[in-house]
C-alpha cells in the first residue's frame, strides 16, 4: 500500500510546512466568491488541522499564522486599491485572531477535534467584531452560500455554518488518519443538521409584492470625489423610465441623490416626488444629506406614490475609514493631509432596521449592513416581511466585495427566511429568494432594471429568534471540552500499564 504524502520526509521539513500552510489557505480563499469553489473549504481546514497535529503551542501559532494569511490576502485583494499599509496591516492582525486561537487547541486528537471549530468559530467571530465593529467579508460561511451547508444558516446564522465547514475538515483529517468510523460519523452528523434546517421554521408567504430594482449603470471604481453626483442622479432618472408599470415598489441605490440639507426641499427632492406620481408607486431612494461641514447622514428615504415624503432609515453601522473616520484626531495626525480620509462622519441612526411604506413594511440593510447577521435580524424581528439592501459598490476595484456581498445577501435571505432585493448603481444588483436562491443579478456597470415578484413573508426562524448567542456559547463549550478531553488523554498516557504474571492464564 502506497504511503500517503503526507508521511513522507520531505513533506515535514520547514519548506515543505510552509507549502502546506499556503496551500490550506489557498484553498479557503479558493472556497470564497468571486471563485466560490466551496468543496475546497474542507480541504483547507483538514490541511490546517494536520499541520496542528502534535504541534508545540508555538508551531501552532506561526502555522496557524500563515494558513490565515495565505487564506485573507488574496481573498480581500480589493483593500489594495483603498489603502495598501492598511491592507497589509489588517490581514496580518487577523491572521494573528486565527494564530492565538490555535494555542487553545490541544496538540493531540480527540481533544484537537473537539476544540478547533470552537476556536475557529470564536476567531472568526472576533474578525467580524473588533475592531472599528469587524470586517465580515472572505468569511467561512460565504464560500458555502450557494452550498448545501449554507442551509443552516436558518439555525445559528453564517457563524453556525463557519462552525460546521471546520467539523467537515475534521471528519476529512479522520478519513486520512485512516479513522474511517469517526470520519462516518462526523459526516452523518453533518447530514444531519443539514436535515434539520430543510425542516426548520422559515416563516410563511402572507402576499406578493411587484417590484423594480433600480441599476443607472456607469464606470466602476470611481469614488465620490471624482464623479459629478448630479451625473449619477440623472442616470437613475434615467434608467427609471425603463420601468413597467403597474409596479408596487421601485428600489434605487445606496446614496445616488447626494444634497446638502433635507432631501425633501431640494430640487432632487421635487424631481423624486413627480418620479414617484408618475410612476403611480412607492420610491425608496438611497441619499446622503450634509449636516454641515463634518457631518452627513446617510439613509433610504420613501417618497409615496402621491409624491409626499414618507418614512426613512438612517444606516446605523458604518464603514470606518469610509463613512468615518475612528480617532479621527490621531489618525489624521499621523496620515497628514492627503491621506484621502472622509472629510466628514456619517451620523449613525438609531431607528430600527425598517421602513413604512405603502407597500408594505421592509427591513433594511444599507450595504455594508448585510455583511452583519444582527442588523438584518433587527429589521425582520421588527416586522420586515421583504429585505431591501440598497448598496453602493462603484468605487471597489476588482469583484471581490461586490461577489461576497451577493453571497452575504443570500446567507441573509437564508436566516430570515426573507426575499432579499439589492440595488447597487453600478453592479451587482441582485434578487434573492428566501431559500438563498439567486434568481437573477446584472452585470458590472450595465445600466439594468431587475423587475419581478417577491413573496412578503412572516414568521421567523431560529437564527432570527436566537442570533448568534447559542453558537458563540457552544464553541466555548468546545474549548472547554476539548482541554478536558487532552487532560484525559495525558492520563491515560501516564497509567501504568498491569504486568500479567509469568505463566497465567489470563
Amino acid at each position: 500500500m502506497t504511503s500517503p504524502p503526507w508521511t513522507s520526509p520531505g513533506w515535514a521539513t520547514r519548506s515543505g510546512i510552509a507549502v502546506r500552510g499556503v496551500l490550506a489557505g489557498l484553498a479557503i480563499a479558493a472556497s470564497v466568491p468571486p471563485w466560490g469553489w466551496w468543496p475546497l473549504a474542507f480541504v483547507g481546514v483538514a490541511l490546517w488541522d494536520r499541520l496542528l497535529a502534535g504541534q508545540p503551542a508555538r508551531a501552532r501559532f506561526a502555522r496557524s499564522w500563515l494558513v490565515a494569511a495565505a487564506w485573507l490576502f488574496p481573498a480581500t485583494l480589493w483593500m489594495w486599491d483603498l489603502t495598501k499599509p492598511g491592507y497589509v496591516i489588517a490581514q496580518a492582525a487577523y491572521a494573528t485572531y486565527f494564530a492565538l486561537a490555535a494555542l487553545a487547541v490541544p496538540p493531540q486528537s480527540p481533544g484537537r477535534w473537539i476544540a478547533l471549530p470552537g476556536a475557529i468559530t470564536l476567531a472568526e467571530l472576533a474578525r467580524w467584531t473588533f475592531p472599528f465593529g469587524g470586517v465580515p467579508l472572505a468569511t467561512l460561511a460565504m464560500g458555502q452560500a450557494a452550498a448545501p451547508l449554507g442551509q443552516t444558516a436558518r439555525l445559528g446564522t453564517d457563524l453556525f455554518v463557519s462552525a460546521l465547514v471546520v467539523v467537515g475538515g475534521i471528519a476529512l483529517s479522520a478519513a486520512w488518519e485512516r479513522r474511517w468510523a469517526l470520519a462516518c460519523a462526523i459526516a452523518a452528523a453533518l447530514v444531519a443538521v443539514m436535515g434539520l434546517a430543510a425542516v426548520a421554521p422559515r416563516g410563511h408567504p402572507t402576499g406578493e409584492l411587484t417590484f423594480a430594482v433600480v441599476q443607472g449603470g456607469g464606470p466602476q471604481r470611481t469614488r465620490a470625489a471624482d464623479t459629478d453626483e448630479r451625473e449619477v442622479f440623472e442616470r437613475h432618472l434615467a434608467a427609471t423610465e425603463a420601468v413597467t408599470t403597474p409596479v408596487d415598489l421601485v428600489l434605487w441605490p445606496e446614496n445616488v441623490v447626494s444634497v446638502e440639507g433635507d432631501l425633501p426641499g431640494s430640487a432632487e427632492g421635487r424631481e423624486l416626488s413627480a418620479l414617484a406620481r408618475q410612476l403611480g408607486t412607492t420610491l425608496v431612494v438611497g441619499a446622503t444629506e450634509g449636516d454641515g461641514p463634518e457631518h452627513f447622514r446617510n439613509a433610504s428615504m420613501v417618497v409615496n406614490p402621491d409624491g409626499t415624503y414618507g418614512d426613512r432609515y438612517d444606516k446605523v453601522r458604518r464603514v470606518p475609514f469610509g463613512e468615518y473616520v475612528p480617532m479621527r484626531g490621531l489618525i489624521e495626525l499621523l496620515a497628514g493631509q492627503g491621506a484621502g480620509l472622509p472629510a466628514r462622519d456619517a451620523i449613525p441612526g438609531v431607528e430600527p432596521a425598517t421602513i413604512d411604506t405603502p407597500a408594505g413594511r421592509f427591513g433594511v440593510a444599507i450595504s455594508w449592513e448585510v455583511f452583519f447577521s444582527d442588523r438584518v435580524r433587527d429589521g425582520i424581528a421588527h416586522g420586515g416581511d421583504v429585505l431591501l439592501n440598497p448598496t453602493n459598490g462603484s468605487s471597489y476595484w476588482l469583484t471581490q466585495v461586490q461577489t461576497q456581498q451577493v453571497a452575504s445577501s443570500r446567507l441573509r435571505a437564508i436566516e430570515s427566511g426573507r426575499w432579499v432585493l439589492q440595488a447597487a448603481p453600478t453592479g451587482f444588483s441582485a434578487v434573492v429568494d428566501a431559500n438563498g436562491d439567486l434568481l437573477t443579478r446584472s452585470g458590472v456597470s450595465e445600466t439594468r432594471i431587475l423587475q419581478g415578484t417577491a413573496q412578503l413573508r412572516e414568521g421567523q426562524t431560529i437564527a432570527i429568534r436566537l442570533g448568534r448567542l447559542p453558537i458563540v456559547v457552544l464553541a466555548m463549550l468546545a474549548l472547554v471540552v476539548g482541554k478536558l478531553a487532552r487532560r484525559a488523554t495525558a492520563a491515560r498516557q501516564r497509567a501504568p500499564r498491569a504486568r500479567v504474571p509469568a505463566g497465567s492464564d489470563l
